[in-house]
């Protein structure tokens, strides 16, 4: 069973705001108890504006150089960027973090966020959901731009890449146009993890076609098997194997009880779990203390192994089928 944890680092109402020194404790101590990645949320399920301290791809940068071995995934809105420029920036981060480092995609849309981006009265759905799936394509051809070896860096020959391995993307499409490559050069796990959560009904096809992990929400135990399942089905329909998408169900950590844990565990509802936790000494202390021991007793939490974040969450190279 793969472990993760959501930390939600938008401060609540009265509360002070946090800092890096606290973030980075969080996280070591949730790295140091084996959990395979940490998913970074800045932004409250209602929709209110952030009250984060950090944007969360900077915030990874920094905790990259304080970790060794934990999965940064960082949530990042296809509204708020351009196609290009997150592309680049994750790429670069997965070489700052050595291969762990994975972006959250979301095909909801915020309309407070909207507001910000010359867009007041936000994107009408049907045309933000296909700007987002063409968003989320271009992302992932301008990460198989470059071969694994087609940087040469031969200066005695005067030849820093291979040209027959580089691709350009010529994308033109209904919302964007890019001819690529990024300049920098292949992940050091093949590509950045791609994680996708908040979907509708209507997204489950595209998502089971493309990304890497699915997160779906707190359904009961039973309905999580039954969507983990048909998000499968919908991967084989798109010609792609069992083992190129990991489903992982959002449990609410602070709520559970053993009891509850234990119906989940029974159920084996999917590939493992999320833990969405607010960014609290209590909150973390709770889920290291109280969750994890009883998953090892149970032999649900053992340590994952490999140097990539793909590799601890036993998933193939980027994009493969």
């Amino acid at each position: 069973m793969h472990l993760a944890v959501s930390l939600n680092i938008a401060v609540a109402t009265g509360q002070t705001g946090l800092t890096f020194a606290e973030i980075a404790g969080f996280v070591r101590k949730i790295e140091a108890a084996g959990v395979d990645m940490v998913i970074i949320s800045d932004s409250w399920p209602s929709g209110e504006p952030s009250t984060s301290p950090f944007e969360a791809t900077t915030l990874i940068a920094a905790l990259a150089t304080v970790t060794e071995n934990i999965g940064l995934v960082a949530s990042a809105s296809t509204l708020a960027h351009q196609p290009y420029n997150l592309a680049r920036r994750f790429a670069s981060l997965d070489i700052i973090s050595h291969g762990r480092v994975g972006w959250n995609a979301t095909l909801r849309q915020n309309p407070l966020e909207a507001a910000n981006f010359s867009r007041p009265a936000g994107i009408p759905n049907n045309d933000f959901r296909r700007r987002a799936e063409e968003f989320i394509g271009i992302v992932q051809g301008l990460w198989g731009g470059w071969d694994a070896d087609a940087l040469l860096f031969d200066q005695a020959g005067g030849r820093f890449h291979d040209p027959r391995k580089m691709h350009f993307l010529d994308h033109k499409g209904e919302f964007f146009s890019v001819r690529g490559p990024l300049n920098i050069a292949r992940s050091p796990q093949d590509t950045p993890l791609l994680a996708m959560s908040g979907l509708a009904r209507t997204d489950l096809d595209f998502a089971a076609s493309v990304a890497d992990v699915i997160a779906i929400e707190e359904p009961p135990p039973e309905g999580a098997r039954a969507t983990c399942d048909d998000l499968k089905k919908r991967a084989l329909a798109a010609g792609r194997t069992l083992d190129a998408l990991k489903v992982l169900t959002t449990v609410f950590a602070p709520d559970l009880t053993a009891a509850r844990l234990e119906v989940w565990l029974g159920a084996e509802s999917s590939d493992g779990l999320i833990f969405a936790l607010p960014a609290d000494r209590s909150a973390i202390d709770g889920f290291t203390d109280r969750i994890l021991p009883e998953l090892r007793r149970r032999d649900r939490a053992r340590p994952a192994h490999g140097a990539t974040l793909r590799s601890r969450l036993a998933l193939g190279a980027g994009g493969a089928k």
